[in-house]
């Protein structure tokens, strides 16, 4: 079977930049729905129906227009073993809705992996960028290119009140999800979480885990997104992201600030009481790996370790996934074999960072 990237990198060339405030915002993302029109919505449609709007786009992606943007690549869902099904939704590249539910899945990728084009999840068309750190402008920029291009290419099922049309009733008018993922320890630590979170959602927005709807937020990794679509524009909808978001990083600044001022010594302690069960843990489970490296990674931050790199911490935690795991050791493994290989995996990643003085 054809080896994919995708599924032997843990980091996408776009995680490997540093965007602004990469300190706190992991990522930014713009996420765009469509739905062709004279076409029965993915929920609705037989097989060969979905079989033919996969085909249609498919086609668009194919035909060199979006050239200019790189260079991409049309992957079939069907052609794909359910673990790298699991390794895409763990890298942010595809939903678990695609990986799991759709007929006639595919999706359009880039090179770098920043932009990923959903065929036949809940609704035809899912335009998906991806940025580093807080660039939520600079994804929506190449979104509605990527939007563009296919508009000119087909016809979106658009009413002239209600805007785009879409299978969730959420995401009817722009059909645009504007997210950020922020690493949060310090609010998580001083107990201000709560309260910050209650506020976000006050004004209209969602807060979910790491991997979206229904997800824990492990590791103190938040996913903060706009929750209505309908009766704003596609600017309205970013200004107020991006001045929320503002708010969160000056909060969890000043709680770095605060924790260093007041507690140093006890942050110091969790941080390298951290390290050092990273570093020599013989097994490790998910959620004890994902609060162990953002300990680290608070530290790493904060300049209390030195000898590891922002980018290693963002390979550790797409590498320690379950599905991840089990393409990295090429062998499939239960829950405790997981957890054996999982603790190997870090003592290996901070070894060789320890010898290479976080170069």
């Amino acid at each position: 079977m054809k080896s994919h990237r995708f599924s032997e990198q843990a980091l996408s060339d776009w995680m490997k930049g540093d965007g602004p405030e990469s300190d706190i915002v992991i990522s930014s993302r713009i996420r765009i729905a469509r739905n062709l029109n004279h076409h029965p919505f993915p929920l609705l449609a037989t097989k060969e129906q979905s079989l033919e709007v996969m085909e249609q786009l498919a086609a668009i992606g194919a035909s060199g227009k979006l050239e200019p943007i790189g260079h991409f690549d049309t992957i079939v869902l069907s052609d794909l073993t359910e673990l790298e099904k699991r390794v895409l939704v763990e890298k942010h590249l595809i939903s678990p809705n695609l990986a799991n539910e759709s007929r006639g899945g595919a999706f359009i990728l880039s090179d770098n992996e920043s932009v990923s084009i959903m065929i036949n999840e809940e609704d035809h068309l899912r335009i998906q960028c991806l940025y580093p750190g807080f660039q939520i402008q600079e994804a929506w920029t190449l979104a509605n290119r990527i939007d563009d291009i296919f508009e000119a290419e087909t016809e979106y099922a658009f009413d002239e009140k209600r805007g785009y049309l879409t299978t969730c009733p959420t995401n009817v008018g722009t059909g645009i999800r504007v997210s950020i993922m922020v690493h949060l320890p310090a609010l998580v630590l001083s107990s201000q979480i709560n309260r910050i979170l209650q506020a976000v959602t006050q004004v209209g927005l969602a807060v979910r885990g790491l991997y979206g709807e229904g997800s824990e937020a492990l590791g103190n990794v938040f996913q903060i997104s706009n929750q209505i679509t309908l009766g704003q524009s596609e600017s309205e909808i970013i200004d107020n992201l991006y001045s929320v978001a503002k708010q969160i990083i000056e909060h969890e600044k000043a709680a770095r600030i605060r924790l260093l001022a007041e507690s140093k010594l006890r942050i110091e302690d969790r941080v390298k009481r951290s390290y050092g069960i990273l570093s020599y843990a013989a097994i490790m489970d998910t959620k004890e790996a994902a609060q162990r490296l953002s300990d680290v990674r608070l530290g790493v931050d904060l300049g209390l370790l030195d000898n590891i790199t922002p980018q290693v911490m963002n390979e550790l935690m797409i590498m320690t996934q379950p599905g991840f795991l089990q393409q990295v050791f090429k062998e499939t493994m239960n829950a405790e074999q997981r957890d054996y290989r999982r603790a190997e995996l870090i003592r290996k990643q901070l070894r060789s960072q320890m010898e290479h003085g976080g170069a």
